[in-house]
């Protein structure tokens, strides 16, 4: 399914959204993304608060681009990911910067998916993507539906294909969005996101 918003126009970040089974999802959507990419990527995967993140390490060895966890006050680069830490919500500040908090979790989730989707939609606006992965609760349908409202593109991995299909099939219900893929279409629709390589004579 694709909607009306094309992935053709100038986007400045993805944001994308995941719980239960969200590593493997993570690693077939990113190792598809290209070294020239020119947009950055953030991310939240619902991750245990009491012990350090490997996805940093994990994601690296599968992806071109750079992976980071996210540090605040951190200017937000082209061609880098950057990963929410455990126990911190993730949002986008002017600049753009990252934004750590500790505030309340949302969804009993603390990073939440929606706080971030929804701070980025404040800055990016339509030059913004997000997409909701696998996922076994309804974190990321409201920032989802905050990033059509913006005017952003969004993309929800086919609820049929997923590993837990609660997180996606509440986002396809609650924002419509413009993409419903599976997880090689997710991929393909980033690749197309990224610069052309030069063509020399």
């Amino acid at each position: 399914m694709a909607g009306h918003a094309s992935a053709a126009r100038p986007i400045d970040a993805v944001v994308i959204g995941t719980s239960a089974g969200g590593v493997e999802a993570l690693s077939s959507v990113l190792g598809g993304l290209r070294a020239d990419a020119a947009f950055a990527v953030l991310i939240v995967l619902h991750l245990p608060k009491d012990r350090r993140s490997l996805l940093p390490e994990i994601l690296g060895r599968k992806c071109a681009l750079p992976v980071l966890e996210a540090v605040d006050k951190q200017p937000i680069e082209p061609g880098t990911v950057y990963i929410a830490p455990p126990d911190y919500h993730l949002l986008v500040d002017n600049g753009p910067q990252i934004a750590l908090s500790i505030d309340d979790p949302v969804l009993y989730s603390r990073p939440s998916v929606d706080v971030l989707f929804e701070s980025a939609a404040d800055v990016y606006a339509e030059r913004l993507m997000g997409i909701v992965l696998t996922g076994a609760n309804q974190d990321g349908a409201a920032g989802l539906l905050a990033i059509k409202r913006a005017g952003g593109v969004t993309v929800v991995q086919d609820p049929q294909t997923a590993q837990a299909s609660l997180m996606p099939a509440s986002a396809l219900q609650r924002a419509q969005p413009d993409h419903v893929l599976a997880l090689d279409g997710i991929a393909a629709l980033l690749q197309r996101l990224s610069p052309a390589p030069e063509v020399r004579p």
